[in-house]
């Protein structure tokens, strides 16, 4: 199996629900992003072989395989395959491992992987209400708690406290609003220019570039300490400690070293382990413990080896006890902000938080990060990058 890097890694802003990105169909969305990372890149889009792409609701606007239907209303060589995965939200971290198989096994030379949610235009659980009934029979074995649930389960478990998702929630914002001020962000940041509508939805004729982040917040611990529990009267996750309803669109580009210098590309990093965990169904938010575990044991590095992490905070429970269990320092931790202020458009964060790790190594001259997601249904997505200086 041969080595993996990647060349190019790009993402939209992140979009508020019925903000800015609401107004762009998924798939010019994503396909936005796609001719970006061609162009970034410089290279002959023929050149791509295939595409993997993430979509958590593959339904309405974003089903027939989106990957395909961006690719090719971009405008983008009928030539390049494409394929869309489904591993809830780590859908385009667990596309990024499968496209870097394809590269390592040397079924394709050039493959991006991409991912899409537009959830403000394909609400979240819109395949579920496709079919008939529930998508879970009678015979499933599990309870059918709610991630909500599942968040209070884990701050139970690891006694993570309301003071303690409170703080994170607020770090998460002042980082976030850190990163843009000193234009962390902006190499990474594709603008995309989106129409503006009426009051009724319409559209006006004009249109505005979003290019920045819309879900940041200034808040501070006492607004948050006001906020009413959102899951339990008692619980600790409020709307200011979970993650954001968004829009958004991400891609990584990857080739094997030989070929990127047939074709002048600049490696930038190597994907050196990956890995796919399933853990409680239940409280199904622990991936990313598990998958931690996983990696250190088959890279046989420790957890102090790592520049930074990106844990996506779809609740703040989870990357707390995450840092609890695997003894990770929250201060390389999400040192951007993560998905509290950013927010989580669901198929797209896994290539999103790549993309961003990618940049923060590049920024701080770093060598190392750990990138791994929770997922419904209980699962973790798992990667380890190293970069090429």
């Amino acid at each position: 199996m041969g080595d993996v890097v990647i060349v190019e890694a790009v993402r939209s802003a992140i979009g508020r629900r019925n903000g800015g990105l609401s107004t762009v169909h998924p798939v010019d969305l994503l396909g936005k992003v796609l001719t970006a990372a061609v162009e970034r890149a410089g290279i002959d889009p023929a050149q791509v072989e295939q595409l993997v792409g993430g979509c958590v609701s593959s339904a309405g606007e974003q089903a027939f395989n989106v990957a395909r239907t961006a690719w090719l209303s971009a405008g983008l060589p009928i030539s390049t395959a494409a394929t869309t995965v489904d591993s809830q939200c780590g859908s385009s971290q667990q596309a990024t491992g499968l496209a870097a198989g394809l590269v390592a096994g040397g079924a394709a030379d050039v493959v991006i992987a991409c991912g899409i949610e537009s959830m403000s235009r394909v609400g979240m659980g819109a395949t579920m209400m496709n079919g008939p009934g529930s998508p879970f029979s009678a015979s499933y074995p599990f309870e059918m708690a709610s991630q909500f649930e599942g968040a209070e389960r884990i701050a139970t478990k690891w006694s993570v406290t309301r003071a303690d998702t409170d703080a994170l929630g607020l770090s998460s914002q002042q980082r976030a609003a850190q990163a843009w001020a000193e234009g962390r962000f902006e190499r990474e940041v594709v603008p995309v220019e989106a129409p503006i509508v009426d009051a009724e939805g319409k559209p006006t004729g004009d249109t505005q570039m979003i290019a920045r982040d819309e879900g940041l917040r200034e808040t501070s611990l006492e607004k948050l300490a006001q906020l009413k529990p959102v899951a339990r009267e008692d619980g600790v996750h409020t709307a200011g400690t979970s993650s954001q309803v968004s829009d958004g669109a991400s891609a990584v580009m990857l080739t094997t070293p030989e070929r990127a210098e047939q074709l002048g590309l600049r490696p930038r990093a190597r994907i050196t382990h990956q890995c796919l965990v399933g853990v409680d169904p239940v409280t199904m938010l622990t991936g990313p413990i598990d998958a931690t575990d996983k990696l250190l044991q088959r890279s046989g590095l420790t957890i102090d080896d790592f520049d930074l992490f990106e844990i996506n905070e779809a609740f703040a429970s989870v990357p707390l006890a995450w840092a609890k269990e695997v003894g990770a320092d929250l201060e390389r931790t999400n040192v951007n902000g993560g998905a509290i202020a950013i927010g989580h458009p669901l198929g797209a964060s896994g290539a999103r938080l790549i993309t961003t790790a990618l940049h923060e190594l590049e920024r701080i001259d770093g060598q190392r990060a750990l990138i791994s997601m929770c997922c419904g249904g209980g699962l973790g997505t798992g990667t380890i990058i190293e970069r090429i200086a």
